[in-house]
């Protein structure tokens, strides 16, 4: 009897000395529901039109010049743990119209290498949506338009 009275004393003992479980970290706020990534993501879509219009007019140093500016926004808006639709749709547009600058220097690795992100992007976003199945079939498209440019 003494024996178990002492065991379940040290039992006792023993389960009061462990450690207390690890504090809750309060939750992040969501970074899409600030200011500042909705005004980040008007910034980047007029950077894109910008550099589309230039592209057009065959002003390519100064569409170039917008899509520099533009790439450290992507980099900010992309960065969150889950960007918002347009959000990503903006970095997409950028980086598509830079894999088409790329393409018509004939800088077809590069290029690639920029469709390539879209194509990852989109194929991995959920929900699928009808635009992310297009903007990912476009982005294997312009891979394969690289690939062949490659290999002649």
């Amino acid at each position: 009897m003494l024996m178990r009275l002492s065991l379940l004393a040290a039992v006792a003992l023993l389960a009061g000395c462990s450690t207390a479980p690890a504090p809750v970290a309060p939750s992040k706020p969501d970074a899409t529901k600030q200011d500042w990534y909705a005004q980040a993501v008007a910034q980047l879509a007029a950077l894109n039109l910008e550099a589309e219009r230039l592209f057009e007019r065959g002003q390519a140093d100064a569409a170039a010049a917008a899509i520099t500016r533009g790439q450290p926004l992507a980099s900010r808006l992309l960065s969150v743990p889950q960007p918002s639709l347009p959000a990503t749709e903006a970095a997409a547009d950028l980086d598509d119209l830079y894999g088409r600058m790329l393409l018509s220097n004939r800088h077809y690795g590069w290029a690639r290498l920029a469709f390539q992100k879209n194509l990852a992007r989109w194929k991995n976003w959920t929900p699928q949506t009808a635009e992310s199945t297009r903007r990912m079939q476009r982005a294997a498209g312009q891979i394969a338009d690289c690939d062949r440019r490659l290999a002649q």
